[in-house]
């Protein structure tokens, strides 16, 4: 017997649909199901986006620093920042060099937010990514776009133009359910774990008997994902020393 060779499975937005429905004892049938449970598949998104680090949205990013400026805008779909250097330099004379991310109530308490230096500080203004129109958007928002984007705030601020620029690996948003012939900003490994998760936010609105069952299912199905889904790297552990006169 030969196998099949292919290793290209996945499941479109429909058939992760349907896979779901089943599982709930039902069917997809109406324009209005499928509108429910691609409305049910961004909340669910939305609440991965809560439970932890999702390791296949993580992203390098860069932003190139202005001489006294404060606040520089990151991109729209940011979750966090999970990493984050200042570099100089260029080419093989390039140095990466640590900035500390403090709080809100640290930035607050600093008393000349524009003095000028290498960037040491970094507060991350998360925002809300909400859209105003125009002359209703609060301080902080783009003006070009009316969007609320997330920010850095950065201390001191930089005493030159293109010489520091801050580098950063953010988690992103998962991207939202599209049509029904996309497939899923999600690595095979975590189909089933949609699947059952979509079953379960389903089964509130469809058939609430079923569930206590596919709650468990899910909790399990994001278990073995998320167990797999992890930094594989070395860890070491140093014992530290206490000395006692």
């Amino acid at each position: 017997m030969t196998t099949s060779g292919a290793t290209s499975f996945n499941l479109d937005l429909n058939n992760l649909i349907e896979e779901a429905f089943e599982r709930c004892g039902s069917e997809l049938r109406t324009g209005y199901d499928f509108r429910t449970a691609r409305r049910s598949l961004n909340l669910l998104t939305a609440e991965w986006a809560n439970r932890g680090v999702n390791l296949w949205t993580i992203e390098q990013g860069e932003v190139a620093m202005v001489q006294g400026q404060i606040a520089y805008e990151l991109p729209i779909d940011t979750v966090d920042l999970l990493e984050h250097v200042i570099r100089t330099g260029t080419s093989q004379n390039q140095q990466d060099l640590t900035i500390t991310r403090i709080s809100v109530s640290t930035y607050a308490t600093i008393p000349n937010k524009l003095a000028q230096g290498r960037p040491i500080q970094v507060w991350v203004d998360r925002q809300s990514g909400a859209t105003y129109p125009s002359g209703g958007r609060p301080e902080g928002t783009n003006p070009s776009t009316g969007v609320d984007h997330p920010q850095i705030y950065v201390w001191p601020t930089p005493d030159q133009s293109n010489y520091y620029t801050f580098v950063y690996w953010r988690m992103r948003r998962i991207q939202d359910g599209g049509n029904g012939t996309t497939t899923q900003d999600i690595p095979f490994r975590f189909l089933n774990c949609m699947v059952a998760g979509l079953a379960y936010y389903l089964a509130m609105k469809i058939a609430p008997e079923r569930m206590e069952a596919l709650k468990f299912q899910y909790d399990e199905q994001w278990k073995y994902a998320a167990e797999e889904d992890r930094d594989k790297s070395a860890i070491r552990f140093v014992p530290r020393r206490m000395f006692i006169e």
